[in-house]
C-alpha cells in the first residue's frame, strides 16, 4: 500500500540517484575565445587552483600549455 512514508522514501531515493547520475563523468575542458586577463594572471590563478587541489597536475599541465601557446 502506498503510504505517505513509502512515497517519501521513493522520492528521496529518486532524488539521491539522480544526484549521483553525473558522478564519475569525464569533464571536458575547453579554453577558447579572447580574454582581457594577462597570461601571468591566468597562470597565477592556475597555479593557485593546483595548490588548492581544485585541479589535477595533468589538468594543470594541459591548461598551462594552452595558455602559453595563445598569442598575447
Amino acid at each position: 500500500m502506498n503510504t505517505p512514508r513509502t512515497v517519501l522514501h521513493a522520492v528521496v531515493l529518486a532524488v539521491a540517484l539522480s544526484g549521483l547520475a553525473g558522478c564519475g563523468s569525464d569533464p571536458k575542458i575547453t579554453v577558447s575565445g579572447t580574454t582581457s586577463v594577462s597570461k601571468g594572471t591566468e597562470l597565477a590563478d592556475l597555479q593557485a587552483a593546483l595548490a588548492a587541489a581544485a585541479i589535477s597536475q595533468a589538468e594543470y599541465d594541459k591548461l598551462r600549455a594552452i595558455i602559453l601557446k595563445r598569442p598575447n
